[in-house]
């Protein structure tokens, strides 16, 4: 999909982006994609992990949908906002940037800047049980924090967006347990 236009550039936020976009924005609307969905996938070496003890982050895995939040960004703050991103998100390059057709809760679609995670990349995990994927979790620590308070305030924002019951609630009840006992 192509680039929008700079007076009407949206970031699409899937994971920690909902909560701590970081970047001046005019515009916060949920949103969703589809034909790919929100993964535990990404074994996470630097923010909320190390490479002898990874922790797990998410991306955008191909299949499926996924509801997030969408930010509009205003035109003077786009390239500083584009560079800002490719900073924080492309530490290892485990995600590929995509401008993807996002269908926001007013019904407007619009072309949104956001991660999808690279199969080929050695952090990407596939698809993991949720035993697996609370352990990761429980234990992972980085620069940024934990992996469990990283999933525990993306979860918040996914309750606060009305979906429940994910998989993600799973795996963050589990890996509580195990980070306590």
């Amino acid at each position: 999909m192509n680039p929008p236009a700079p007076d009407d550039f949206w970031v699409f936020g899937y994971g920690s982006l909902m909560w701590n976009p970081g970047f001046p924005y005019v515009e916060e609307r949920p949103g969703q994609v589809f034909g790919y969905h929100r993964s535990l996938c990404i074994l996470s070496t630097h923010y909320r992990g190390t490479p002898d003890n990874p922790g797990l982050v998410l991306g955008l895995d191909s299949g499926g949908s996924c509801c997030g939040r969408a930010f509009r960004v205003a035109p003077r703050h786009v390239n500083a906002t584009l560079a800002y991103l490719d900073e924080r998100e492309q530490v290892t390059k485990v995600y590929c940037p995509h401008y993807l057709e996002t269908k926001l809760n007013d019904g407007r679609v619009v072309n949104a800047y956001t991660f999808v995670v690279r199969h080929q990349h050695e952090q990407y995990a596939g698809r993991l049980t949720v035993e697996e994927q609370a352990r990761l979790v429980a234990r992972g620590v980085g620069d940024r924090g934990t992996a469990l308070e990283y999933l525990a305030n993306t979860v918040e924002q996914i309750d606060a967006l009305g979906v429940s019951d994910t998989p993600l609630h799973q795996v963050l009840t589990m890996a509580r347990s195990l980070a306590t006992s």
